[in-house]
């Protein structure tokens, strides 16, 4: 259902019955668990999370890591930010 480097790919599934009966398969969120940042990048005009995922952890999917590092809940909000804090080496 995910990729394997996804931070939903270990995550457990439960299921919702939803008001007019139908049910849905959801996926539990992963807790937060921020590593320390190994080093930080300047944002910079025209900064794209997901270029800095290729650039420093050899896979632009890996934007998530990113957030988790620098505690932000979702991309948008880590934009905003004058350092991008760069989690230690590349996606596993």
């Amino acid at each position: 259902m995910f990729l394997a480097n996804s931070r939903y790919a270990t995550m457990s599934t439960y299921t919702v019955t939803l008001p007019d009966g139908s049910t849905v398969t959801a996926v539990r969120l992963p807790l937060p668990n921020p590593a320390p940042p190994f080093g930080f990048h300047p944002s910079m005009t025209g900064d794209r999370l997901d270029l800095l995922a290729a650039r420093y952890l050899k896979d632009p999917t890996a934007f998530w890591r990113l957030c988790d590092t620098n505690n932000a809940l979702s991309a948008d909000a880590l934009t905003a930010r004058p350092m991008v804090g760069i989690p230690a080496g590349p996606a596993t």
